[in-house]
């Protein structure tokens, strides 16, 4: 038995991964448990040493089960939830949002851009989850006070959302996973994904605009009154909400200076969490951390782990090599289409967290066949189409899920075909500008 899983070591956790892909996407299983019993299948089979060593064989490390964790990528991720979460409790961004209704003067559609600009906006320094939990309240307020359908407004700001957590090294956890395993900075994403970001979001915006426009309309007593919502007592605890935005602002300056500094993102993270939690009663806090998406993220790395750790990731890159010809262009185009287009199909998360070794083998320099150029195309082909492609389904990203079934639960059934007919069009419409700006900065 033991023969037969060392010379099929290599199918066997390839059958792992994709076992546990389907019961991802499925959902039968909650999939922090899926990543946990594929990650314990992979250890209890010997597929992944426990601990490092050298293989005497070829003199190469060989590493172990948790050098396969990206724990930049785990405590980034809790750093940032324990601050936004504490954040949220002084009801600072519910009144930054009713501020920026107020500019709007109440008319429907500047209200829409201004709720897509600011969950946009909100989505590139936050997660996108905790962005449309802090617009979905506000929304279905505005809605009804329209006396509208919310769904135009809830469809726009998901779609905005997962644009907006494209454009920034924290704003969506597939570019946390490439920035740390790319060794691309906060900056790195700012000056070479928001520009091209807010392009599409102008665009897409803009269309989905022009396609609800006849559901919105609204009297002027209703536009002044939207216009003049009291807004004075938003804000809970202000001395918690100068704390909270104080520190959300030197974590960011902390991520911009990391060129400067050298200091990983997650170290600025866990400081800002750290000091927050001074002020509050951390079991309360960490009550709310989700820890799900914390298991799934540690089991799921465990799983490729097996997989790369048996010559797997290596196996696809060569098939991905022999396919286009050792070609970038071609490479950097199938990349972004079928991460575009899968991400839309399977949660992006562990999709990015296959595909990011396997581009690190495609460029690897020990590698004869490596291709070669301007290789950071790859790396941004991936981060464009894996968070861009979340829009596609409602399935296609954590924050589609939530604000559909929030939306059902308050009477107001989002359909998957529904969501699609805005949701496949904007993607067409991101990916075809993605292209286009890869050619045009790398490829030509």
């Amino acid at each position: 038995m033991l023969e037969f899983i060392n010379s099929n070591a290599m199918l066997i956790s390839g059958l792992i991964l994709v076992i546990a892909y389907i019961f991802i996407a499925s959902e039968k299983i909650q999939k922090s448990v899926v990543a946990l019993f594929g990650a314990s299948l992979t250890m209890l089979l010997g597929l992944i040493p426990f601990e490092g060593h050298i293989n005497p064989n070829t003199n190469t490390y060989i590493k172990g089960v948790f050098e396969h964790v990206d724990f930049q990528v785990i405590f980034l991720l809790i750093g940032m939830m324990i601050i936004v979460h504490i954040s949220s409790r002084s009801g600072v961004f519910k009144w930054l949002a009713l501020e920026l209704l107020h500019l709007t003067k109440g008319h429907p559609k500047t209200v829409l851009f201004a709720l897509a600009t600011f969950t946009a906006i909100a989505s590139a320094f936050l997660d996108n989850v905790t962005t449309v939990v802090l617009m979905m309240p506000i929304t279905f307020v505005i809605a009804k006070e329209f006396d509208t359908d919310p769904i135009p407004f809830l469809i726009t700001e998901v779609l905005a959302s997962n644009i907006g957590g494209t454009a920034t090294l924290i704003g969506d956890p597939p570019n946390i996973i490439i920035g740390t395993r790319a060794g691309l900075s906060f900056m790195d994403f700012v000056k070479e994904l928001t520009p091209v970001v807010t392009v599409i979001f102008l665009i897409a915006i803009s269309v989905l605009i022009f396609l609800f426009r006849k559901g919105l309309k609204a009297t002027p007593e209703k536009m002044e009154h939207i216009a003049t919502i009291d807004n004075s007592q938003t804000i809970t605890d202000k001395g918690l909400m100068i704390r909270s935005v104080a520190t959300i602002g030197l974590v960011i300056i902390g991520f911009v200076t990391h060129d400067m500094t050298h200091i990983p993102a997650f170290v600025f993270a866990v400081a800002g969490a750290s000091f927050l939690l001074l002020f509050e009663k951390p079991k309360e806090i960490y009550r709310d951390v989700e820890w799900l998406t914390i298991f799934f993220f540690v089991g799921l790395f465990i799983i490729i782990g097996g997989f790369e750790a048996n010559g797997g990731i290596k196996f696809l890159a060569d098939g991905l090599i022999t396919l286009t010809h050792g070609s970038l262009e071609v490479a950097t185009m199938i990349i972004l289409w079928a991460s575009g287009i899968l991400s839309g199909i399977i949660d992006n998360i562990p999709y990015t967290a296959t595909m990011a070794p396997l581009i690190s083998e495609l460029i690897n320099p020990a590698n004869p066949n490596a291709i070669t150029g301007h290789v950071h195309a790859l790396w941004w082909a991936l981060s464009l189409g894996a968070c861009l492609g979340g829009n596609l389904t409602i399935i296609g990203a954590a924050a589609n899920v939530l604000v559909s079934e929030t939306a059902a639960s308050k009477g107001h059934k989002i359909s998957f075909f529904r969501f699609m007919k805005y949701g496949a069009l904007v993607t067409f419409i991101s990916l075809v500008i993605s292209s286009v700006y890869l050619y045009l900065a790398y490829l030509r």
